[in-house]
């Protein structure tokens, strides 16, 4: 009788172990079930659009409660002050039973309030958190307590963003690096141990949503900022400008919101209204290969992505344009090849969406009608292979029934939140 060992991963933060949105498990079922999912556990949740993160046996994820009496504004744009509390949940990952939970009084005056957007970072026996409200937590992963804490409207005299504050924090050796926002303090980087901070970089009238990432360009670290006013990239280490490409006008709405990604010498941003951004990066400059030409939510050419970040192999990006077509496109030239509404809204919606991450050479999309789906990505076409019902989408933010809170992938399972529960399934195969 012989014994097979097969390695586990986590999914510690935003996009997995090293932020590339790629599931590297192996031991995947190849379709999902017809007659529905066995779910390994489910536990009730408060509203919010934040992802858990999975680590050590360990799930954590943010969520919202509002206060007695407190009722959400009928407008989804509105700014209104709703009182309530934004917490902070550990839960056991064989069973869902919460282990512990850190809850602090967060009034929301954000437009699409119905919770933290953020996913939480797990890392040396901490765990990182950002509420929407800008209220910046580390904690002891073990028991929940309180290691330092920081308020960004506060102590960098700002006022929240309209969508919240939502790029992801990036932990790179000692500096916890994040996207605040005002004089001089669009970038921060903090001590992850201590809460202090390392260096503070930029000006910008709004910072933006986009999660900072670090890339290597030319044999040299950048860490790349990208809010509605310019792209730069900066010294991680001391947070010095390297350099700086200008949007002119600046990006509308302020809606830089999906993840840059890098392909070799190459940096791809997309955003809503402005459409996609092609530049070649050395050491020190950025050169611009091509970007959209129509500045529009709905006559589109390019991508034009609302939140997800797509996914770029062997020269194609596949990702969600602004009213649900998910796209094909050429990386090098920005040409569309094709595009289905199938995996995202099932027809034209505002906003419609899907997160898309790797496996082998295959997709596993989370639809935001609630379904998960298997795919493959090629250039000639969009390959359906399995789709199953994962969570009832709940929150009708947009006007209608959806799911937008990234999932994670680790121990070969899918762990997924809505507005009223986090589940876990196991997608081994068998």
């Amino acid at each position: 009788m012989s014994t097979c060992l097969v390695h586990a991963d986590d999914w510690p933060q935003w996009l997995g172990p090293r932020r590339d949105g790629v599931w590297r498990e192996t031991g995947i079922v190849e379709k999902l079930p017809t007659n529905g999912f066995t779910y390994r556990w489910r536990t009730p949740l408060g509203g919010g659009y934040s992802g858990p993160a999975v680590a050590n046996q360990r799930v954590y994820v943010m969520d919202r409660q509002i206060a007695p009496g407190a009722k959400m504004p009928g407008n989804a744009f509105s700014r209104s002050e709703i009182p309530g509390t934004e917490r902070i949940v550990c839960l056991n990952e064989s069973n869902g039973r919460i282990l512990w939970k850190h809850e602090y009084d967060c009034p929301y005056t954000v437009s699409y309030a119905s919770g933290p957007r953020v996913t939480p970072l797990a890392a040396d026996g901490r765990v990182y958190t950002l509420g929407a409200e800008g209220d910046l937590n580390c904690l002891s992963s073990a028991d929940g307590t309180v290691v330092w804490t920081r308020n960004f409207r506060k102590d960098f005299e700002i006022k929240t963003p309209m969508w919240g504050f939502s790029a992801h924090p990036l932990l790179d050796g000692r500096k916890l690096i994040c996207l605040a926002g005002g004089d001089g303090s669009v970038a921060v980087a903090f001590d992850k141990d201590s809460g202090k901070e390392i260096w503070r970089a930029l000006t910008a009238k709004e910072p933006g949503y986009a999660p900072p990432m670090i890339f290597e360009f030319a044999g040299r670290r950048q860490l790349i900022i990208w809010h509605p006013e310019s792209v730069n990239s900066l010294d991680p280490e001391t947070g010095k400008v390297l350099w700086s490409h200008r949007h002119s006008p600046s990006i509308r709405s302020g809606m830089t919101i999906p993840t840059p990604r890098q392909v070799g010498d190459l940096l791809f941003l997309t955003c809503f209204y402005d459409g996609s951004f092609l530049f070649r990066v050395g050491a020190n400059e950025a050169t611009p290969i091509w970007q959209s030409k129509k500045v529009s939510e709905m006559d589109t050419d390019g991508l034009h992505t609302v939140m997800a970040t797509p996914l770029i192999e062997n020269g194609y990006i596949y990702g969600p344009c602004s009213y649900g077509q998910f796209r094909c496109l050429k990386l090098e030239t920005g040409e569309r090849l094709w595009e289905t509404f199938a995996p995202t809204s099932g027809k034209s919606a505002r906003w419609g969406h899907a997160f898309v991450v790797q496996q082998g050479k295959r997709a596993f999309l989370f639809s935001e009608r609630g379904d998960l789906i298997i795919a493959r990505l090629q250039p000639e076409k969009y390959e359906e292979i399995s789709r199953a019902r994962l969570l009832d989408p709940d929150n009708r933010d947009p006007g209608r029934p959806v799911v937008w809170s990234h999932p994670a992938f680790a121990n070969r399972c899918i762990y997924a939140r809505n507005d009223k529960e986090i589940i876990c399934v196991s997608l081994a195969a068998p």
